[in-house]
């Protein structure tokens, strides 16, 4: 057996927890910047096992619902997510702009996640792909 991973990111990691089997989330996380550094972004797949997906699941985050950000050991889901990734995002660079412009605002963010919630589970229907279903999978 190997190495137990540590359950909580380091405080100057942010980790982004994102369905990799929808197109618009993998775009999204392939292109969301953090900062400077983009060594400081941890990008998690929800359908794989890792610790983290394991605490958001115990901490009864659905991922079917939204995606969750680990930002100084807290834990951020939806819109809310969204909102920090937006807030922690550069300002330079056209994408960066357009996301703190659109998601900056808490407000707009949760106005418009259910809508980009909704357009994932189309997706995911329309390429025929499962939900994820961690909540349902940690009470089995």
């Amino acid at each position: 057996m190997g190495k137990k991973q540590p359950i909580t990111a380091p405080d100057e990691q942010t980790s982004l927890i994102y369905d990799g089997e929808c197109p618009v989330c993998i775009a999204y996380s392939d292109t969301v910047e953090t900062g400077a550094d983009q060594s400081g972004l941890q990008r998690i797949d929800a359908r794989g096992d890792h610790p983290l997906i394991r605490r958001a699941t115990e901490e009864g985050f659905d991922l079917d619902d939204g995606m969750v950000v680990v930002h100084g050991g807290k834990l951020y889901h939806g819109a809310d997510a969204l909102h920090l990734m937006a807030t922690l995002a550069p300002k330079h660079g056209l994408h960066n702009r357009l996301n703190r412009l659109m998601f900056g605002s808490k407000t707009l963010s949760r106005l418009s996640y259910p809508l980009l919630r909704s357009g994932r589970n189309a997706l995911l229907k329309l390429r025929g792909r499962a939900k994820i279903r961690n909540l349902d999978r940690n009470s089995a």
